[in-house]
């Protein structure tokens, strides 16, 4: 799950209930398990989930597959009443729920109510959004869902920075909605969400870092995220994305001159043991750098969350992780250990 500023941390842990910590108690026993015998073992239900409201998006990122429409899956909306009957089924041991995995969540006109369905479920709530759509309605209506942490995708400081990343983003539109979120919770006395400016570093606006901490305080936004991102083909970098400042890269030149892979590479993960992946169409994949959906390890259309939880699929896709890490193709480029800074 992602880290907590103490400033949120009170508010998540109001939604612990004994079922769920103990959930939690058996789904991290069952990973230290696994490690130590190299045997796939799996006790208890999924800490966190991240539901994936559409795959549609308004930009054109040239990192992802949602801006470049380069999915192999189709694109489409979730519905609501599927949502629903997932949540019914898990909301008893979910304690952190992601409304996010590929597309721009606001785009789908259930999203809010999605997300009020979950909160009234007690269930910590985040979703991550390019903010174009954050009007000031919408605002007010994502304060009065209940939704506990907002993360703000913001990755340059000038309209001429930020572009170069944001294809097709208008950086002001990002920071009216910023504003309108701000000034919603204060109108309502609320607490959340809690609100992040996440920054892509990258080269074209690793200058810029000192700035976008500075428009934050400016803004009243709660906090920032410096995020290493992710380059597919980062022997080539085409689109020359890889930061000089090292500490804010995934990747490093070895002495032969050829870029290598900085993260974490040893054979466990524990994405696999607590915190699945829902596309909007009900397929389950492994974590959110199978971004296609290429490792399908159920369809909950065909059967319960608990069934697929344990199924053979599932099972093996552990058991491969635990032997080889390295010959999964979404192993090689994951950040699962590389820091984010606030």
């Amino acid at each position: 799950m992602p880290a907590f500023n103490r400033n949120d941390s009170v508010n998540f842990l109001s939604k612990l209930t004994w079922r769920r910590f103990f959930n939690m108690v058996k789904v991290y026993s069952s990973y230290q398990v696994s490690k130590f015998t190299k045997k796939s073992v799996q006790w208890g239900m999924p800490i966190s989930i991240s539901f994936e409201p559409t795959t549609s998006c308004n930009l054109r990122c040239p990192e992802c597959p949602s801006g470049l429409r380069a999915f192999t899956r189709p694109t489409g909306m979730l519905k609501k009443d599927f949502f629903k009957e997932t949540i019914d089924q898990l909301y008893k041991d979910l304690t952190y729920l992601v409304f996010y995995f590929q597309g721009e969540p606001y785009l789908n006109p259930d999203f809010l109510n999605m997300v009020q369905y979950a909160s009234q479920k007690n269930i910590y709530t985040a979703t991550s959004t390019n903010a174009h759509y954050l009007t000031d309605a919408a605002a007010r209506r994502t304060v009065e869902s209940g939704l506990d942490r907002l993360i703000i995708s913001i990755d340059g400081t000038t309209q001429e920075v930020y572009q170069q990343y944001r294809v097709g983003g208008k950086l002001n539109k990002v920071l009216e909605g910023a504003a309108n979120m701000v000034k919603w919770k204060k109108e309502l006395k609320s607490k959340t969400p809690f609100i992040i400016f996440q920054f892509l570093v990258v080269r074209h606006n690793e200058h810029q870092i000192a700035e976008v901490q500075q428009l934050a305080k400016e803004i009243g936004v709660d906090d920032v995220w410096l995020k290493t991102a992710q380059v597919y083909d980062y022997e080539n970098d085409p689109n020359n994305l890889i930061p000089t400042i090292a500490k804010y890269s995934r990747y490093k030149k070895g002495k032969d001159g050829h870029t290598r892979f900085n993260g974490n590479n040893k054979n466990h993960c524990w994405r696999l043991w607590h915190d699945p992946v829902i596309t909007w169409n009900g397929l389950v994949s492994p974590c959110c750098f199978d971004k296609d959906a290429q490792h399908q390890l159920g369809d909950l259309q065909q059967q319960s969350f608990k069934e697929l939880w344990q199924n053979k699929s599932y099972k093996e896709f552990r058991s491969q992780v635990l032997q080889s890490r390295k010959n999964i193709d979404i192993c090689a480029n994951c950040s699962e250990g590389v820091k984010v800074w606030g």
